[in-house]
């Protein structure tokens, strides 16, 4: 994976130069509409082999409350402008920095918070032999998650029964199909909302 290295550490350092001002008037945005608390938002997460390090974002919550892996579109936590950022993807603009420092890779399966990490059992844990990623197949495949979960009765059981054991399975697959070359296509649906066939399904 010597091309997904040096790809991850190249392209996270240029978009770090090349958005400088999105990354300004975002943190102004998120200071001048969200003065009680700070900018930006700091999380343990879990990343490669087990090993903690800390997710950076724009914050979106109000402050004092803590984001985890259950999220649900609408909920009274998440303020407007918060709301808005995270429909446009910039909270997540910071994790370049992750990226940049080797804890995370562009593509990958979504860093989660230890609890969940935790369950996974058996052959499951070997995707945490990959770095968590800002987008993957399984973000891809649920990226209307948080609207998704609104909809059902209870958001907790459907994610931990449901949606999580799928995430996992998709990651495993990412794991022993991986190439430089469903990094990009990745990352193009990504950028660009297109859906493709991965592993014998739409995401």
């Amino acid at each position: 994976m010597m091309a997904k290295y040096i790809f991850d550490r190249t392209a996270a350092l240029l978009g770090l130069i090349l958005l400088s001002p999105v990354f300004l008037v975002t943190a102004l945005f998120v200071r001048m509409t969200m003065p009680d608390g700070p900018v930006l938002f700091r999380q343990q997460r879990v990343g490669k082999d087990g090993r903690l390090f800390t997710l950076v974002k724009f914050r979106t919550m109000l402050a004092g409350y803590e984001e985890n892996t259950v999220t649900v579109s609408g909920e009274s936590r998440i303020t407007r402008t918060g709301a808005w950022l995270r429909r446009c993807k910039l909270d997540e603009l910071p994790e370049l920095w992750n990226v940049l420092k080797g804890d995370m890779s562009f593509v990958g399966p979504r860093p989660d918070v230890p609890g969940y990490a935790d369950q996974l059992q058996g052959e499951d844990r070997e995707i945490l032999r990959l770095r968590p990623g800002i987008t993957g197949p399984a973000t891809l495949k649920y990226r209307h998650e948080e609207e998704l979960l609104a909809r059902v009765e209870d958001p907790v059981r459907y994610n931990d029964e449901i949606l999580f054991p799928d995430k996992v399975r998709i990651n495993r697959y990412y794991l022993h199909h991986w190439s430089f070359r469903m990094d990009l296509q990745i990352l193009l649906a990504t950028v660009l909302n297109f859906h493709f066939h991965y592993g014998g399904e739409l995401i």
